[in-house]
């Protein structure tokens, strides 16, 4: 999610719940096209990928280790927003998804927004995509490193909608903190996602091939390389400590000695080393049909921001397909994530499970965020 040059990843969810990466993120040698048809050579043909937020460190890191060429990636067909309509005179109140507009262009042909806001949307789109800091013949007269998101919206007139999809949808921030950062943040995420178009599909989005778990496959290989050792099947008893550092972890009655563990969380919860900040709700749904209003997609993303059903945090859907090697034919998998912020979680999915139809089969977990 941050830009770095050729590389940014965007998770699919709060905490790195998003579930695919940026088109412009990694190199061609390590993506499919939109059809399935492979670029890679066979020699790069393992599983691959996942999601946001944190997403842009893991793929420096990915990069930086060499894991990605283990990794091999798919085109997310569609990239949705959900938005809530007021009953009118002649209609009821419901919420509908959109297409995300990437482009000035797409922004007119768009129909989250009257024909009034469509111009002045295109003329924002516009404005961020010429925008140069260093550059003050394109800032006119606004500086993003000084001047807040709040003020760029409101020097092009933007209604509360648009802010809403712009921010959350395209620069993919997990709540509102954005609009009181400087605006350069929120210019160079829309950059990222524009420049992300188009290059291996329709959207800025990729997912891996054959699901998230190419990444510790991935991770797994390049330490056998090196010399790792792997310890399968083995459940990690006890972390370790001496003099208040961490020396080593003990597995039964066996003990593996290292300067450094890397873990979750969880693993260290009764060292006082960590402090629980939240939780996230995760839950997968397997269905066999595409996700109503996304033109019939085997793969999207759909965004539903904060405010358009009255939250502090952002739900997310990620759906994939056999396209991406993750189920079997005629089936669909669903990935639905939040941030936890009532006494009953299942019900704050509600209004991203009313957009998937019948659903054959739901899992759903809690996790803490530390």
């Amino acid at each position: 999610m941050t830009t770095m040059g050729e590389t940014a990843l965007r998770c699919t969810s709060p905490t790195c719940t998003r579930s695919s990466a940026t088109a412009r993120s990694l190199p061609k040698s390590t993506a499919t096209t939109a059809t399935g048809t492979s670029t890679s050579s066979p020699s790069s043909s393992w599983p691959t990928v996942s999601p946001r937020s944190p997403l842009g460190n893991l793929v420096k890191i990915l990069l930086y280790t060499k894991v990605s060429k283990y990794l091999e990636w798919k085109c997310v067909e569609g990239s949705y927003v959900y938005q809530f309509h007021k009953g009118g005179m002649f209609s009821s109140a419901k919420g509908q998804i959109h297409k995300v507009p990437a482009s000035g262009s797409e922004a007119i042909k768009s129909d989250l927004m009257g024909l009034m806001e469509k111009r002045r949307c295109r003329n924002f789109l516009i404005y961020v995509n010429k925008y140069d800091q260093k550059d003050p013949k394109t800032m006119d007269k606004f500086d993003g490193s000084k001047q807040n998101a709040q003020e760029l919206f409101k020097k092009f007139g933007l209604e509360p909608n648009t802010i809403d999809f712009i921010g959350h949808a395209m620069g993919l921030f997990l709540n509102d903190n954005y609009l009181t950062e400087p605006a350069i943040n929120l210019i160079e995420r829309i950059n990222l996602y524009a420049d992300s178009m188009g290059r291996y599909g329709d959207t800025p989005f990729l997912y891996p091939i054959y699901g998230l778990g190419g990444i510790p496959e991935g991770f797994s290989r390049l330490a056998a390389i090196h010399g790792g050792t792997y310890m399968l099947r083995t459940n990690a008893d006890e972390i370790l400590m001496e003099s208040g550092k961490v020396v080593g972890v003990r597995c039964g009655t066996e003990t593996a000695k290292a300067p450094m563990v890397i873990c979750d969380p969880s693993y260290v919860l009764n060292l006082d080393r960590v402090k629980k900040v939240g939780q996230i709700i995760r839950t997968i749904c397997i269905l066999q049909h595409p996700i109503p209003n996304t033109k019939n997609s085997n793969s999207c993303q759909i965004i539903i921001p904060q405010k358009q059903v009255n939250r502090k945090s952002d739900i997310y859907i990620a759906l994939v397909s056999s396209g991406h090697a993750v189920c079997p034919k005629d089936f669909l998998i669903a990935m639905i994530s939040t941030n936890i912020e009532t006494s009953n979680p299942e019900n704050e999915l509600k209004p991203a499970l009313d957009l998937l139809g019948p659903v054959k089969e739901m899992f759903t977990s809690v996790t803490l965020c530390g």
